[in-house]
């Protein structure tokens, strides 16, 4: 009797320690599913930005049509990775604000575009969205970081696999040297 009270006891205690890991790693798993739909809702909003900073550039710059190219290109890809995960969108973004660099520098040539209200408005809604494209990147990483760490820690580890939990991928810059690297403007 002894020892049927003992196995009930263990295959209790293993039953309620898998509940509590299931919930613990849904609700980390579902933390990051929202964090990284943040992060897509804010890339939008940059995204539907973009083309209305090209057309206020546009007019005072209309000899910078490779720039202009490059943004939309670059804005267009931003759009497409989102939907390939993290990887995918970390490399576009990387182009994506390589361009806007060059934007940025255009419009540094033109001192009237920049007393514009209309641009300093634009590039205010813009730095705005920058900020919390980084303090959204900052909760998804932290997200997948306490996530991926739960997944990893032993005892977690023997039964985060066999119930259908993965590791996710952090969102991060993969070329350094390229975001570091100074925009080089020729007029």
């Amino acid at each position: 009797m002894e020892i049927l009270l003992i196995i009930v006891a263990i295959v209790v205690i293993l039953g309620i320690f898998l509940w509590v890991t299931y919930n613990g790693l849904v609700t980390l798993n579902i933390r990051v599913q929202e964090a990284w739909s943040d992060i897509t809702v804010q890339l939008k909003r940059r995204a539907d930005l973009i083309p209305n900073l090209v057309e206020s550039v546009k007019g005072y710059a209309k000899h910078e049509d490779k720039v202009f190219e490059e943004v939309t290109k670059a804005r267009s890809e931003v759009v497409n990775a989102t939907a390939q995960g993290p990887e995918a969108t970390a490399k576009a973004e990387n182009m994506f604000e390589g361009a806007l660099k060059s934007l940025f520098a255009v419009a540094e040539a033109y001192p009237q575009l920049r007393a514009t209200e209309n641009f300093q408005q634009l590039q205010a809604e813009l730095v705005d969205t920058e900020d919390k494209i980084q303090a959204s990147r900052r909760f998804y990483n932290g997200g997948v970081r306490d996530l991926n760490t739960k997944i990893q820690v032993f005892p977690n580890n023997i039964f985060a696999g066999m119930l259908g939990f993965k590791q996710k991928e952090f969102f991060e810059v993969d070329d350094m040297a390229s975001v570091e690297k100074p925009v080089d403007v020729k007029f």
